[in-house]
């Protein structure tokens, strides 16, 4: 069975429905990859997420370095993903603790299920969708999560 690893974004998602996918997907451990762990979306900033999870068997962990700086945010919530990845591509991947943390989200996913988190609901508009196709040229199969 190839490896996978899941990603997720929690746009228009709320708390319980995005629990029981991570959960029905088989995943040990969500991999935050905001910069900010912070949200406007009630249950979806750092200590109350990982509460949650927590109660689910499920773990947390918030790898703030491969995080998008706020121009690469801009750039996303302005519908231009070309420029998000060329600011993620260039600013962040380029730096040692973005590779230092990249590093440790591989092994991390070669222990057990994990799951990239972000906002955008869908993959080809964020960030994840860079370090997933990293984690593919590595052998990783990629699975989309969505919640309903």
């Amino acid at each position: 069975m190839a490896k996978r690893v899941f990603t997720i974004g929690y746009e228009g998602a709320d708390v319980d429905r995005f629990l029981m996918a991570l959960k029905d997907a088989g995943v040990e451990t969500l991999a935050d990859v905001r910069a900010v762990a912070l949200s406007r979306k009630r249950g979806f900033s750092k200590s109350a997420l990982r509460d949650a999870l927590a109660g689910q068997d499920i773990g947390y962990r918030h790898f703030r370095e491969l995080g998008t700086p706020k121009e690469g945010r801009q750039a996303a919530r302005a519908g231009d993903s070309a420029l998000m990845r060329r600011i993620y591509c260039e600013e962040v991947l380029t730096s040692a603790p973005a590779q230092d943390a990249f590093r440790e989200l591989a092994v991390l996913a070669g222990d057990q299920p994990i799951c990239l988190l972000c906002f955008e609901r869908d993959p080809e508009n964020c960030h994840r969708r860079v370090l997933a196709q990293r984690l593919a040229e590595q052998g990783w199969e990629i699975v989309d999560l969505t919640v309903l």
